[in-house]
């Protein structure tokens, strides 16, 4: 069946012939490709039965179509009559699975580049940033990847127009092998080439201290006990960036440790609640390529004891 143009006058055409009516098409989108599939059953404005559509079959420019419908029903349709409804299930589930498809790469492209929401799930950076703070965070500002979700494989990287500052707070992919996944916000405190020291809690960078008035340190009574493992597990791996006296008795712990030196493309990462952090003290330094990006604000914030909003903390931004 070819297609039609809608009939100036259905007497003066003679009629259409059985099996094929022109219709005008004007209640489907605007501007979305108008055809009618093989199977769908079409209901007319002035007709409540329903018709078989036999063959698939474009609307025209002018938003005609010839359909070529089932007998015997396509006696009871006039020549330039009104569709109104036109899908079938088929049609309708493959209408949903390309809008629900092209929703998912569109998500998945935001996600990969541009912004990504997060929750904080631990106390490790408190106060700065509680559990219960949802925040979305940028990723276009140091690069991204395409990422397949839960996956863990990325590739097609973009490189970002920025670089993680000192004192920034960054998100970033662990860099442990247990966790390889795991998306971890902390605090940059050395780059490349910085030299740290903590002396009794003070943190010593290239020769001058710090003042951190975003840090949460626990009284002397409260502080856990230090673990024999960590310890050693900070010795093996500062030893290698130690530049200080007799290494032979280097002993660092959560509180004193240092100095070691930062190497090329890695930071120097810690948590603000030093005593509930677990960080690059006891990790190491992390990759330039592991970083995620920067937070940009929070959306949302819920505590659970009480159950309660926290609509102070929304759109705030971490500093």
């Amino acid at each position: 069946m070819i297609f039609g143009r809608r009939a100036a006058d259905p007497a003066a055409s003679g009629g259409a012939k059985a099996g094929a009516r022109s219709v005008a098409t004007r209640a489907w989108p605007a501007g979305a490709r108008r055809v009618v599939r093989a199977g769908d059953r079409v209901r007319f404005a002035q007709h409540a039965e329903r018709y078989r559509v036999t063959r698939d079959v474009d609307a025209d420019a002018q938003g005609f179509a010839t359909l070529p419908l089932d007998e015997p029903l396509v006696y009871a349709v006039a020549d330039g009559e009104t569709l109104r409804v036109h899908r079938s299930v088929r049609h309708e589930v493959e209408s949903w699975a390309k809008s629900l498809g092209t929703a998912l790469v569109i998500w998945v492209l935001l996600t990969s580049y541009f912004v990504e929401a997060f929750r904080i799930p631990s106390p490790s950076m408190e106060n700065t940033l509680l559990v219960g703070d949802f925040l979305f965070v940028e990723k276009l500002v140091y690069g991204g990847q395409f990422q397949i979700p839960r996956t863990g494989i990325r590739f097609l990287e973009v490189p970002g127009y920025g670089e993680p500052l000192r004192d920034g707070i960054v998100v970033f992919r662990s860099v442990e092998d247990s966790t390889p996944n795991l998306n971890v916000v902390k605090r940059i405190l050395g780059t490349g080439g910085d030299t740290l020291q903590m002396v009794r809690d003070t943190l010593i960078r290239n020769g001058e201290r710090l003042h951190e008035p975003y840090v949460l340190r626990l009284s002397a009574g409260m502080q856990p006990e230090e673990q024999p493992f960590r310890l050693r597990q900070m010795r093996e791996w500062q030893l290698r960036y130690y530049v200080g006296a007799e290494p032979a008795g280097y002993q660092p712990t959560t509180h004193d440790w240092g100095p070691i030196v930062v190497p090329p493309e890695h930071y120097f990462v810690m948590g603000d609640n030093r005593d509930a952090s677990y960080d690059s003290r006891y990790w190491g330094f992390l990759p330039k390529d592991h970083v995620v990006g920067r937070p940009l604000f929070m959306y949302f914030s819920v505590a659970t004891d009480p159950l309660r909003v926290r609509w102070n903390r929304i759109f705030r931004r971490p500093r």
